[in-house]
C-alpha cells in the first residue's frame, strides 16, 4: 500500500481560489521523488498541503492508507516530518538543542528526554554527519551546516517519510551536492521515503527515482527521469528551449537551456 496518496486533491489559501487543482499521487515506502515545475506552479502549496498547513478544499490526502484530516499532530509527526524552505532559529540553542526539538512528538510537556531519546538524538547527529558540531550554536554555522542540521532535526523524529522543500535554497555548489548526497544516503540506506521540491532539474534527474513535473497546480507528468525530462515537455511547462542529453553511468538525462545568445548569431558577436 502507499505511504502516501493524494486524490483529487484541490487546495489554496483562499476558498474561493484553489492553487493546487485535482492532485493525484503516489508515493510508496522507499521512494526518493522530487516535485519539479516552475515558479508559482504549486510545489510548496503542495508540500504544505500534505502537511495539513494548507486547507484540502476537495479530496483526500492519506497517509499509510488513514485520511490525515483523522490524524493528531503528534500521530502525523511520527509519520513524517518537514524540512522547510527558509527555517530560522531566533535563539542561540546549540546543535544538541535544536536536534533534540525533533523529539517533540514523543514527549509530554513535563516528561524529560529518555534514553531512546537521547540515542534518537545521537543517532541523527551521526547520519547527518553533524556529531562534530553538536555544541557548537546553530548561529555560528554555515549555510551548509546549518540546512544538515535542520535535516537531523526532522530525522530525530524517526519518521518514515520526510518532505522537503528546496532544501539546497541559497546553498553554494558544494552544498548542494552534499545534501543531495546525504538525502540519497538516507533513502538507500535507512529506506526512507522523501518527497522533494527543487527547482535544479540535473539534481532531481541524477538523485530521484521518480518525478512528478507540475504546471498551473496540476500534475502534467509522473514517472522515471528518463520519462518526464523531454525536451518537448521541459520545454512546454518551462518555456524555454532546452537540450537533452543522456547521463553518464547510469545518472538521469541533463538538461541545458537554449539562450537566446545560443539561438540568435548577432547576440554572439
Amino acid at each position: 500500500m502507499p505511504l502516501l496518496s493524494l486524490h483529487r486533491v484541490f487546495s489554496g489559501y483562499h476558498a474561493d481560489t484553489p492553487v493546487i487543482r485535482g492532485v493525484d499521487l503516489a508515493l510508496e515506502s522507499g521512494a526518493f521523488v522530487a516535485l519539479i515545475g516552475p515558479n508559482g506552479c504549486g510545489k510548496s502549496t503542495l508540500i504544505r498541503t500534505i502537511t495539513g498547513v494548507v486547507p484540502v478544499m476537495a479530496g483526500q490526502v492519506k497517509l499509510e492508507e488513514r485520511p490525515s484530516r483523522t490524524m493528531s499532530r503528534r500521530t502525523l509527526a511520527r509519520i513524517m516530518a518537514v524540512v522547510p524552505q527558509e527555517s530560522t532559529c531566533p535563539f542561540a540553542f546549540s546543535v544538541h538543542e535544536t536536534v533534540m526539538m525533533g523529539r517533540y512528538p514523543y514527549l509530554s510537556r513535563f516528561r524529560q528526554p529518555q534514553p531512546a531519546d537521547h540515542e534518537a538524538v545521537h543517532e541523527a547527529l551521526r547520519l547527518t554527519h553533524t556529531w562534530d558540531l553538536a555544541r557548537r550554536s546553530v548561529s555560528e554555522l554555515s549555510g551548509g551546516e546549518r540546512q544538515r542540521v535542520i535535516i537531523a532535526r526532522a530525522l530525530a523524529q524517526q519518521p518514515r517519510l520526510l518532505l522537503l522543500d528546496e532544501p539546497t535554497n541559497h546553498l553554494d555548489i558544494n552544498h548542494q551536492v552534499e545534501v543531495f548526497d546525504l538525502l540519497y544516503e538516507l533513502n538507500r540506506s535507512r529506506d526512507l521515503a522523501i518527497l522533494c521540491v527543487t527547482h535544479d532539474l540535473n539534481f532531481a534527474s541524477e538523485y530521484c527515482d521518480q518525478l512528478v513535473l507540475m504546471h498551473h497546480g496540476r500534475v502534467v507528468a509522473t514517472g522515471t527521469p528518463d520519462e518526464v525530462i523531454t525536451a518537448e515537455q521541459i520545454s512546454t511547462v518551462y518555456g524555454i528551449p532546452v537540450r537533452i542529453q543522456p547521463g553518464d553511468g547510469g545518472a538521469g538525462p541533463r538538461i541545458t537551456p537554449v539562450t537566446r545568445k545560443a539561438r540568435d548569431p548577432l547576440m554572439a558577436r
